[in-house]
C-alpha cells in the first residue's frame, strides 16, 4: 500500500505510555519531542544507581513491545535506533513471525496486515538505544490489548537479555511468555546483574504474579561478592522483593553451564560451582519459612556439554536461547 493510499484510510493512534494496556515491558518511558524511550529502571533514581553501565542498559529496550489485537490493513510506525550494530525488530502475527528487519537510524515501520482481525506484537531491539514515534493501525476500526494474563518480572545479565538471540521475539524471556501467555518485564541487564538496590525499587513499583532471577555469572565475573558476602547479598536481596510481592512465586535460577568458569576462581575468589552451592543453600533457608521460593538449577537449563552453544564459551547462540525457552517454559511453567 503506497504512502497516499494510507493517509486516505482511517487510522487509530497509540502513544507509549507507563500505565498503556498496548505497550508492556517498560517501567516507564522518557518523552523527547515527537520520540518516547523506555526505561527499564526508575529514571528519577538513575544518579542514585552510581552505576552508569547499568543506567545505560536500563534504557535499552529487552522485552519491551506493543501488542494488541486488530482489524488493521497495516501498521505504522517512526523508529530511531542507535548502537554500534543494527539492531533487530520483529513483528509477529498471530504468534507466528511476520516480519524482522534490520534497525540503525531513523526508520518507519510499515507492515501491511492480511484482513480480518489478528493478534500482532512489535517487539523493539533487545539491545541499543530504541526511540519510538506514535503507532498508528491503518484502516482500523477496532484495537484491543490483549487479555489480562500473569504478570511475570525476570531479572539477570546478558544471558537474559539476549543479545545473540536470532530476534527479540527469539530471546528466551520472550519465547517463555509466548508459550505460557504471559506478560513480560524482563530485566536482563548485560554485565550489570549485581544486585543493585535500583532492580529493588523497579520490581517492587511493578505488580507480578512470578517473579524470577538469574543469578551469579556477572558477579563472578565482576568479583562483586566473595564467598562470605554472597549468599547474604542474595538472601537481603530475595527478603525485600518478598517484602513487596507476598505470597508472589519467586524463582532463583543458578547460573548456566561456563566451562572455563566452573572452578576457575573470581577476582574475589569464588567459582560458578560454590555460587550454585550458596544459591541453593539460601533458598533453602528461605523456604523453611516461604514455600513459595524456590531454585532452579542452570545446569539443567543449559549444561557444560552443550558448550557448542556458547561461541564464547559464555552467551549462548540463536539455538541455546531457543533451547533455553523450551526448558524454562516448563519450569517456570510450573510455579504459576
Amino acid at each position: 500500500m503506497s504512502d497516499a493510499a494510507l493517509e486516505a484510510t482511517e487510522t487509530i493512534r497509540i502513544d507509549p505510555a507507563a500505565d498503556s494496556p498496548y505497550w508492556r515491558g517498560a517501567l516507564t518511558w522518557v518523552t523527547d519531542g515527537d520520540v518516547h524511550r523506555p526505561w527499564r529502571l526508575p529514571p528519577q533514581r538513575a544518579r542514585r544507581a552510581h552505576a552508569p553501565g547499568l543506567i545505560e542498559v536500563a534504557q535499552m529496550a529487552a522485552g519491551v513491545r506493543v501488542e494488541l489485537v486488530t482489524d488493521a490493513t497495516a501498521l505504522r510506525l517512526p523508529l530511531t535506533f542507535a548502537y554500534d550494530t543494527p539492531g533487530t525488530l520483529d513483528v509477529t502475527v498471530d504468534g507466528q513471525l511476520a516480519d524482522r528487519i534490520a534497525l540503525q537510524g531513523a526508520h518507519t515501520l510499515t507492515h501491511e496486515l492480511p484482513a480480518g482481525e489478528h493478534e500482532v506484537r512489535i517487539w523493539l531491539p533487545q539491545v541499543g538505544r530504541t526511540g519510538v514515534g506514535t503507532l498508528e493501525l491503518v484502516g482500523s476500526t477496532a484495537a484491543e490489548p490483549l487479555p489480562e494474563r500473569p504478570r511475570w518480572i525476570t531479572y539477570g545479565s546478558s544471558i537474559s537479555q539476549c543479545s545473540a538471540a536470532a530476534g527479540p521475539s527469539e530471546t528466551w524471556p520472550a519465547i517463555v511468555a509466548t508459550n505460557l501467555g504471559w506478560d513480560l518485564v524482563c530485566l536482563g541487564m548485560s554485565g550489570q546483574c549485581h544486585l543493585d538496590p535500583i532492580v529493588e525499587h523497579a520490581i517492587a513499583a511493578q505488580p507480578a504474579d512470578l517473579i524470577s532471577m538469574c543469578l551469579g555469572i556477572n558477579i563472578h565475573n565482576g568479583g562483586s561478592f566473595s564467598e562470605r558476602s554472597f549468599a547474604p547479598q542474595v538472601s537481603g536481596f530475595l527478603e525485600r522483593v518478598r517484602d513487596a510481592h507476598p505470597g508472589t512465586p519467586i524463582a532463583v535460577i543458578t547460573p548456566i553451564g561456563s566451562p572455563e568458569r566452573e572452578a576457575s576462581p573470581s577476582g574475589a575468589g569464588f567459582d560458578l560451582a560454590g555460587m550454585r552451592a550458596a544459591l541453593a543453600e539460601v533458598v533453602d533457608v528461605l523456604a523453611e519459612e516461604d514455600p513459595d521460593v524456590s531454585l532452579i538449577d542452570g545446569l539443567a537449563v543449559l549444561g557444560v556439554h552443550e558448550a557448542h552453544l556458547l561461541p564464547d564459551g559464555l552467551h549462548p547462540d540463536a539455538e541455546g536461547y531457543r533451547l533455553m525457552g523450551t526448558r524454562l517454559t516448563e519450569r517456570l511453567g510450573a510455579l504459576v
